[in-house]
């Protein structure tokens, strides 16, 4: 029997027909374009609703796409499967000085769980240190983020963290801040440490109903008092997680951290892994409005001072339609960056995939001080999220955004939804977004929501 390569359209000739590509047109709500989607490469492009029938069926778009899908595959595949660690979420602590109502890491933990002394902290960084060295190109330093619960409960092991390893890691703290001090600050300053500072509302009222202390006392003024020490600091990020209750005010939280010189924001959607969280979770077409009133507003801030305030994760959104490989969250992907892009270690040195999964016993995938990095990594409750694949998941593989999104997250899906392959919690929020930086691209808008350098070190891979 002989056998022949397949001709006519099941070789793809066609678009959308055999093997020829699966274009799908996305309305992304402008007045003038549309968005044309493989969803398989993640390729999209904008075509003037006039001319789409012609676009489609006309020779040289068909032709340009077909020479590089192979690259575009490539792409994405790597970006997706082939990345390897390169940053630890260290938690020196399980517990926390607050009591905050959405936080991800169960009560019990926050109030007595357990606490690295500095020899334990030092141990674990020179562990990481020698894995890293073998498996970084030279010059290149993993970053370790002192994330929590409260990190700064462990100052002293902090400080001897920053001071014994400086020359082997770049350092990040993640903090409520209402523990920080001038002395802490300047030495946080000095080190190069980049902050991440929690702060949920422009006033105390609303930021006081979910943020704070275990006798129910706000933090707001604290929080404010620890932002003053790092004004005009490069390396500072202040992180708002937005629920059904602050939404509202997230254009005036822009105002906010522009007067204060804050360079870079994170406005976080409220996960929710816990039960109570679940409880604040705000409707995602209003959210949306309320999001896209904040972005809008710091385009407006940019334009009367000529100073940028970047909302970062929706930057990254941005950046994964842009420049797919020089995304800096890797939240909006699947799989995630769990446990492929980083780990998460607790306080006893046990390894998870991301730090969302610590109150999840059952993701534990080994020990730090017990066995080797590689052998965490290969973990079972490691491989069953770094395998989480969105091109299985109903209705997710069906998509045509699913490589800009990812359907986060899977902490998320397996405690909200039932299952580590079913979709996250905010499908509609990120389809918004989605849309919402296709017509900032379309209409020349796009760089102005991001950093200066977002494209150093890239280039072009089609143009037509």
């Amino acid at each position: 029997m002989s056998v022949t390569e397949p001709t006519g359209y099941a070789a793809g000739r066609q678009f959308s027909t055999g093997t020829g590509p699966d274009f799908r047109v996305l309305d992304i709500g402008h007045k003038d374009w549309v968005a044309v989607v493989e969803p398989r490469t993640a390729f999209w492009s904008l075509v003037a609703k006039t001319g789409l029938a012609d676009t489609l069926t006309e020779a040289a778009f068909g032709d340009a796409y077909r020479k590089k899908a192979a690259a575009f595959d490539a792409e994405i595949g790597n970006l997706r499967f082939g990345l390897s660690p390169s940053a630890v979420y260290l938690n020196p602590t399980e517990r926390c000085n607050l009591n905050c109502t959405y936080c991800y890491i169960p009560g019990d933990l926050r109030q007595g769980g357990s606490q690295m002394d500095v020899p334990s902290l030092l141990n674990a960084l020179g562990i990481l240190k020698t894995y890293f060295q073998k498996e970084l190109p030279t010059g290149r330093k993993a970053q370790i983020i002192f994330h929590g619960a409260e990190p700064l409960l462990c100052k002293d092991g902090l400080l001897a963290a920053f001071e014994g390893f400086k020359d082997d890691f770049r350092f990040g703290v993640q903090t409520n801040g209402t523990l920080m001090d001038a002395d802490f600050a300047a030495a946080l300053r000095g080190y190069g440490v980049s902050v991440g500072l929690s702060l949920d509302a422009p006033e105390a009222e609303t930021a006081d109903r979910t943020r704070r202390t275990w006798g129910g006392a706000g933090v707001h003024d604290q929080t404010l008092k620890a932002m003053e020490l790092f004004r005009g600091y490069d390396e500072l990020a202040v992180i708002c997680t937005v629920t059904s209750g602050n939404m509202a005010a997230l254009p005036a939280l822009v105002d906010f951290f522009h007067e204060r010189e804050v360079h870079a924001a994170l406005l976080n959607v409220v996960r929710c892994t816990l039960p109570g969280a679940r409880l604040l979770k705000p409707d995602e077409k209003e959210l949306f409005g309320h999001f896209e009133a904040a972005l809008e507003r710091a385009d407006e801030l940019r334009k009367r001072t000529g100073r940028k305030l970047i909302v970062a994760n929706f930057a990254n959104i941005l950046l994964a339609l842009m420049a797919p490989a020089a995304r800096r969250l890797m939240c909006d992907l699947s799989p995630c960056g769990a446990g492929r892009a980083f780990l998460a270690i607790a306080p006893d040195g046990g390894a998870y995939p991301c730090s969302e999964f610590i109150g999840l016993p059952r993701f534990r995938g080994g020990n730090l001080f017990a066995d080797s990095v590689p052998e965490i990594l290969a973990s079972a409750p490691f491989r069953q999220v770094v395998t989480r694949d969105i091109d299985t998941m109903d209705p997710c593989g069906r998509c045509a955004i699913k490589h800009f999104c990812g359907s986060p997250c899977p902490a998320e899906a397996v405690e909200m939804n039932g299952g580590i392959e079913r979709p996250g919690a905010y499908c509609v929020f990120y389809e918004e977004q989605v849309r919402y930086a296709l017509r900032l691209i379309a209409d020349g808008r796009a760089e102005d929501f991001l950093w200066d350098d977002w494209d150093q070190g890239t280039t072009t891979s089609f143009e037509l």
